[in-house]
């Protein structure tokens, strides 16, 4: 019902306040600044460079031509778009979903959901259903905020983003793959970094919750219609999409009509419904909740993309590619530690100039690395010349350390970055 979470709502009323708005360090402040500090928050994801590349990363088709498929970060704005609805009618506060939406996939590798078992594996991940991943990347959207996305500071000065413990733990516990009925936040504010995989602590707020059912309804309805675009659903698919959509819904007897014509996902019908229902269904005594008819329609539909979307030959193909992309990568910045430690990182990865040089920014930026200079005959720290105040994160002299760092610099990567850098490796 509207405005049935009101007293819910995160501000200075709430005895979480405290925690919610709590920054690792204090962050500067202006004299003229009209903004609160989700809106900070907010604002200082939309300039930093990981939420840019979302344009250039995978949803769900890898590197697409197609200007009108969705990217990653036409994802994430569905997302804020889908949140700040649900949150603005339940009474929540909207300024805290979209900082938390906007800022959720940051830590998105590249090709999307599938390379995190690539980069799982290049790290070692150990085999079994429960063992903890290494890399997921509702984590390392939270890794990414907290170390490696830096802006100026008024003094020039490169600093990492520094936000509010609400919105690093909408990052962190924003999974939309669990299905749950009754989604509540939890008591505690808690050590973000204890949680060892994704999709089983409930996020702190009643906003990052919102955040994490928004996910699932935004994904789920958009990439129904890239599907239909790229011509990945045969008749059977819309035959079964057709028989999913009446036996759960039955929308002819609703008026609405998210098949149109038996074939064309009409995907705002659709958002709008679920959208709809969940504000209708929820309370903050049964918590954030779908009627039993969408929640059935949701699993099912969520089923049905498993089945024709994300499973489909020619995206497995591709996966194999990326797969490959990510793997030679990886075992080229394997080969350059001895030349990091060195300070000569040039002389192994000369003929890859894009790879060389962002990947020796990234090595300045946050590590111990400091280059030889043959003029002075001597290292060079140009950390302190570029005004990086960020700690060093990487440590070029534990073998597994430097892992972890090529592991990060490769999920920083566009589909198209890492296809150029792929590229340059393999041309003669």
């Amino acid at each position: 019902m509207k405005d049935s979470f009101i007293n819910e709502q995160c501000n200075e009323k709430n005895s979480k306040w405290a925690d919610c708005i709590k920054r690792e360090s204090p962050i500067y402040q202006r004299n003229n600044d009209i903004r609160n500090d989700f809106e900070r928050d907010y604002t200082r994801i939309l300039h930093c460079q990981a939420y840019r590349r979302l344009k250039h990363k995978t949803q769900v088709f890898f590197a697409p031509h197609n200007d009108h498929i969705c990217t990653r970060m036409e994802h994430v704005g569905h997302v804020a778009s889908v949140s700040g609805t649900i949150a603005k009618y339940l009474g929540l506060d909207s300024q805290l979903t979209s900082a938390i939406a906007l800022g959720h996939d940051i830590g998105h590798a590249p090709f999307g959901h599938h390379r995190e078992d690539c980069l799982n594996r290049l790290l070692g991940q150990k085999e079994g259903k429960n063992a903890p991943k290494k890399f997921w990347h509702e984590r390392n959207s939270l890794f990414f905020a907290d170390y490696i996305e830096t802006l100026q500071d008024p003094n020039g000065y490169e600093k990492t983003l520094n936000l509010t413990y609400a919105v690093r733990d909408g990052f962190i516990c924003h999974c939309g793959e669990i299905d749950q009925q009754g989604l509540k936040p939890r008591n505690e504010s808690i050590d973000l970094y204890s949680m060892k995989r994704p999709g089983f602590i409930p996020p702190f707020t009643w906003e990052g919750c919102v955040v994490k059912i928004a996910d699932k309804i935004a994904f789920l309805g958009r990439d129904l219609e890239d599907a239909r675009l790229y011509h990945i659903l045969d008749m059977t698919g819309y035959r079964e999409l057709r028989e999913i959509v009446g036996s759960t819904l039955g929308f002819a007897k609703k008026g609405t009509h998210a098949l149109r014509s038996g074939r064309a996902v009409n995907t705002t019908v659709l958002i709008n419904d679920l959208i709809v229902d969940l504000c209708e269904q929820s309370s903050p005594e049964k918590g954030l909740c779908f009627s039993d008819e969408y929640f059935k329609f949701l699993i099912e539909l969520k089923k049905f993309s498993f089945t024709h979307i994300y499973k489909h030959w020619r995206l497995e193909e591709f996966q194999i590619y990326a797969d490959n992309i990510i793997k030679t990568i990886y075992r080229t910045l394997l080969k350059t530690q001895i030349y990091a430690q060195n300070g000569r990182l040039n002389q192994f990865l000369k003929y890859y100039p894009k790879l060389f040089q962002t990947f020796e920014d990234w090595l300045i930026k946050y590590t111990n690395y400091k280059l030889y200079s043959l003029d002075k005959h001597d290292f060079v720290d140009r950390k302190s010349i570029l005004k990086y105040n960020t700690s060093e994160v990487f440590d070029i002299f534990n073998n597994e350390s430097f892992e972890k760092c090529i592991i990060e610099y490769i999920s920083g990567m566009t589909d198209d970055f890492a296809i150029q850098v792929y590229n340059e490796i393999i041309t003669f």
